[in-house]
């Protein structure tokens, strides 16, 4: 791990940034894509960051890891008067994203291609309306643990650039992570969970249009959880 992250009191979350050898076509996609949806953090943020996109937002929201981009891409079709940032590090995810933005752009809709919590640390403070965390690696492995992205020094990250009222959403099938992020926000004190029934974090979201990792799930026998926090 490089001095540099060592120095941001986190551990990466995401393992390999690579697969296969990406195709022509996808590379060419993925190089004009990033030069166009791609927020440049070596740029101070901007006071008011709806001017990124290039149609009028009312507000902005962030999901971290968006794998094949299914679902984001998904609402920020279905929800185009909001503002959608995703992040994704793995290149193959990110040119996978790409092409399709080729054959169908998004005016509201940017992308960030490395570690969320140099974008968390870039952005202002009470800015966003929702961030989604879904089907995040579970690194199931004890000693792993502590490269899980729900921890206390990422949570306070979130907090922070969260309006309040703002959503934090939590997807896995994993059910120790599931019972780690319920402990994590809990100790936290700025999130409220909202879950009047067991039907509360049981049934997928309003309008969800499934993902292929959820599916992976259901194949091998395990039942996701979908929780909802509300920012105090």
């Amino acid at each position: 791990m490089s001095e540099a992250r060592k120095s941001r009191s986190t551990e990466a979350f995401f393992g390999r940034r690579r697969g296969k050898t990406i195709r022509p076509k996808q590379a060419t996609a993925l190089a004009d894509g990033l030069s166009h949806y791609r927020l440049d953090l070596a740029q101070p943020a901007p006071a008011d960051l709806h001017g990124l996109f290039d149609r009028e937002v009312a507000d902005i929201r962030l999901e971290i890891g968006f794998g094949g981009g299914e679902r984001l891409l998904h609402e920020a079709a279905a929800h185009p008067g909001t503002g959608f940032i995703g992040v994704e590090p793995f290149v193959n995810s990110m040119a996978k994203m790409m092409v399709a933005l080729e054959e169908t752009p998004l005016a509201n809709l940017r992308v960030y291609d490395d570690d969320a919590t140099q974008l968390l640390d870039w952005l202002p403070d009470a800015l966003l309306a929702g961030i989604d965390l879904l089907y995040p690696d579970p690194w199931p492995k004890r000693k792993h643990w502590k490269r899980r992205f729900v921890s206390p020094t990422n949570l306070k990250r979130i907090a922070r650039v969260l309006k309040p009222g703002g959503r934090f959403r939590f997807a896995s099938d994993i059910d120790t992570y599931v019972n780690w992020t319920l402990l994590q926000c809990a100790a936290n004190g700025g999130f409220e969970w909202q879950a009047a029934s067991a039907d509360d974090w049981r049934k997928p979201y309003e309008n969800w249009p499934g993902t292929r990792y959820e599916a992976k799930a259901f194949r091998e026998g395990r039942t996701p959880a979908y929780l909802t926090f509300i920012r105090k």
